[in-house]
């Protein structure tokens, strides 16, 4: 098999190929490292490949493969569902002995003293780490635009953005980089990118994962996620990293279930999950401004369930409008107190040409930039004195709203059903000139991340040759149900034409004379105040 076509494969088909013997986990392994290095320059969705280190854990891979075919047939079958396969990490994991940098000039030149939980779980089950791909800074942005280092473009169209703030991850994943891939999702950062790249992304329900290791924007809402190319893909990295980790207060005891085990390779089986299903349809997730395309591919995506034996039930979330305001003081007002330990001294950038307070504020105003210096501002205020009462908790009594209106909802549903971004990709600096307008790409996705619930984005179709996504979401812990209503959507459009297209842009991505991906320039007046 060409190298190409080893990265074309999905994670779940590497798997049973490299325990089958038709190739090995080095293979593999350069084929996805030779990929990156040639085609990487007109996208960027890397910060950090580590040839040396990804080589070591293929040949780590290899020795396992090797002595479970020595052992038998169940040895085999036993194996990590992800030995010898390509993962890639957000720049926020922290790894030992590797470069962490969260997207920002701040944490220039800070190197990991220790691994992530995650990174631990990835390397355990054999996973092979090929470095850590582009990310908004601190998480801070829908469109990987607010990196320190430069945006990514999206695939499909490179001068498109793919979505944020794990825009990387999913550009990485949609270009055949890497199989699957770790995002985190505050508000929408793994599911909206997905929807944007035509790849699959899945949010658990917080504290599902681990975050010890992992650079913090906003506490309570931060989540690790995976991405994939499909279900079974994005559910087998989530499987891996998934379960109590006692260095992480907030990550849940709750048993993990076999996620995998209900997510058949048989069409026919997996769609009939969908029979006497009840789906929920919020109405005020088909929000004002969305696009027609998006809106058309979503409701053919809700008539299919339907078709395949589904019940579609209207459902009332009321409080969704409220939650953009609701994200944009809580994460806001964390991000302050979170941000507050980039101080110049202990690590990463700093900046030394005067007394200590002139260094602390030199150190912060060159090293972060300009989203996320508007978010500490937004967040100090909130919490300052006056105005703690009158916004930070009434945000919170809000959210509390909002959780309530998915619960009434889930006493009459089984899942709930929405679009996952109300526009396919937008143009590179489209919306730079306007915050808030960046702020609303992720209002389909903020109300499930302030409620801490699970959500799975699935690609849907076309719009305009760009990919839409549609938005599952489930009760908390029922991640397995949601995955298993993706992988019964997946199975029903099996054959629909759109399945067969490729990213369009890939071909230039082989152009040696394909420029990098840049934001065009927006006067100083046109960026928020910034």
């Amino acid at each position: 098999m060409s190298d190409r076509r080893l990265t074309r494969l999905h994670a779940h088909e590497m798997a049973r190929g490299l325990r089958a013997g038709e190739f090995g986990a080095r293979e593999l392994i350069e084929a996805h490292l030779h990929l990156a290095h040639a085609t990487d320059r007109a996208l960027h969705a890397w910060m950090f490949l580590d040839d040396d280190d990804a080589r070591a854990g293929a040949d780590r891979a290899d020795a396992r493969l090797a002595a479970a075919r020595r052992d038998g047939p169940a040895a085999l079958a036993a194996l990590p569902p992800l030995l010898g396969i390509p993962v890639g990490l957000k720049d926020l994991v922290v790894t030992r002995g590797q470069p962490s940098t969260a997207g920002s000039r701040i944490l220039e030149g800070f190197v990991g003293p220790f691994d992530a939980h995650i990174a631990e779980r990835i390397r355990e089950a054999g996973a092979v780490v090929l470095g850590k791909t582009n990310m908004d800074e601190f998480a801070m942005g829908s469109s990987t635009e607010h990196s320190a280092w430069g945006p990514t473009a999206n695939p499909w169209a490179l001068d498109r953005v793919p979505g944020g703030s794990s825009g990387g991850s999913a550009a990485a994943v949609a270009a055949y980089h890497a199989a699957v891939s770790i995002g985190t999702d505050t508000g929408g950062s793994i599911r909206q990118p997905a929807a944007l790249c035509g790849v699959t992304g899945m949010k658990p329900t917080y504290g599902r994962v681990s975050r010890f290791g992992i650079i913090a924007f906003a506490s309570s809402l931060d989540q690790v996620g995976s991405f994939g190319r499909d279900v079974r893909d994005a559910a087998a990295l989530l499987q891996t990293v998934a379960g109590r980790d006692d260095r992480d207060s907030t990550s849940s005891p709750v048993p993990v279930p076999d996620f995998l085990a209900d997510l058949p390779d048989d069409d026919d089986l997996a769609a009939g999950y969908l029979r006497g299903l009840r789906i929920g349809l919020p109405r005020e997730y088909f929000v004002a401004g969305m696009e027609t395309g998006v809106e058309a591919r979503v409701r053919e995506a809700v008539s299919a369930l339907e078709s395949a034996g589904a019940e579609i039930v209207d459902v009332a979330l009321p409080h969704t409008d409220y939650g953009l305001a609701t994200y944009y003081i809580v994460a806001p007002a964390e991000a302050s107190a979170n941000l507050a330990r980039y101080d110049g001294i202990r690590f990463g950038h700093s900046v030394r040409d005067g007394d200590v307070l002139a260094d602390y504020l030199a150190t912060r105003g060159t090293g972060f930039g300009p989203e996320v210096k508007r978010r500490i501002m937004l967040g100090t205020y909130a919490l300052s004195a006056g105005y703690y009462d009158a916004y930070y908790v009434k945000a919170q009594k809000v959210r509390t709203l909002i959780k309530a209106d998915f619960d009434a909802a889930f006493e009459r549903v089984d899942a709930i059903v929405a679009p996952t971004s109300p526009t396919v990709a937008f143009p590179l600096g489209a919306r730079l000139r306007d915050p808030v307008a960046m702020y609303l790409s992720d209002t389909c996705t903020l109300p499930v991340s302030v409620a801490g619930l699970p959500g799975l984005s699935v690609p849907c179709g076309l719009s305009d040759g760009l990919p839409v996504g549609l938005q599952v979401i489930g009760r908390a812990w029922d991640e397995g149900r949601v995955l298993r209503l993706g992988r019964a959507f997946e199975a029903i459009t099996a054959d629909a034409e759109w399945r067969r297209f490729e990213p369009t842009d890939l071909p230039a991505l082989d152009d040696p004379s394909t420029p990098p991906p840049r934001v065009p320039s927006i006067p100083a007046s046109g960026r928020g105040g910034d």
